[in-house]
C-alpha cells in the first residue's frame, strides 16, 4: 500500500526517459535472478522511444508488466516477453509487452487493474494484488490508458498509451 500510495506522493517531475535503457536495467538487476530461474528472454525487436516522464514511475511499470509475463509462464517453457512501441495518434506511444504464458480469461479482464485481486491462489502465485493497480495508476498519472488482449492458455498483450511528451497530473 505504501508503494502504491507513492506514486503520487514521492513522484518525480518529468524528464526524458530512454525506455531502451529502463529495460536493460531491469534485466541487469531487478529481474535478473527472475530470468535466470525461469531462462526467461526479453525480446526489443526495435528500439524503444524515449518520452518524457517520471523515471522511477516508468521503471516500476515495466517491471511490474515484464515481471508479471516472468511469473505467469507455462510449466516447462520459458517465458519469453516481447516489447513493442509504435506512434499513434496526437503524439501518443502505444507499447505492449506481450508474453507466451498462461494467458487470462476473457471474463476476468476487467476487473485485473483491481487493487487486490488474484486470479490464483497464492499457493499458486506469488504476488500482493496491487502490481497491476499500479500500473494502471502510472500510466493514467502519465495522461495514458491501459488495457489488455489475453487469451487463457495462449499468452497475455498488455498494452498502454504514453504522450511522447508530459502531461502528468498532479492528485
Amino acid at each position: 500500500l505504501l508503494t502504491y500510495s507513492r506514486l503520487t506522493t514521492k513522484a518525480k517531475p518529468p524528464e526524458w526517459v530512454d525506455l531502451n535503457k529502463v529495460i536493460e536495467d531491469l534485466k541487469k538487476l531487478e529481474l535478473a535472478t527472475m530470468l535466470d530461474e525461469t531462462r526467461g528472454i526479453i525480446h526489443v525487436p526495435q528500439p524503444l522511444p524515449s518520452i518524457q516522464a517520471d523515471p522511477s514511475q516508468m521503471h516500476q511499470l515495466f517491471q511490474n508488466l515484464i515481471g508479471n509475463g516472468l511469473k505467469f509462464h507455462k510449466e516447462g517453457i520459458p517465458p519469453e516477453i516481447i516489447i513493442r512501441a509504435h506512434e499513434v495518434e496526437n503524439n501518443m506511444i502505444r507499447i505492449e509487452v506481450e508474453d507466451n504464458g498462461i494467458g487470462i480469461d476473457e471474463k476476468y479482464h476487467s476487473q485485473l487493474f483491481t487493487m487486490f485481486r488474484h486470479l490464483h491462489s497464492r499457493d499458486q502465485y506469488e504476488g500482493t494484488g496491487i502490481g497491476l493497480a499500479s500500473c494502471k495508476k502510472i500510466v493514467e498519472r502519465h495522461g495514458g490508458n491501459i488495457g489488455i488482449i489475453s487469451t487463457l492458455g495462449k499468452g497475455s498483450a498488455f498494452w498502454f498509451t504514453l504522450p511522447r511528451e508530459s502531461h502528468l497530473k498532479e492528485d
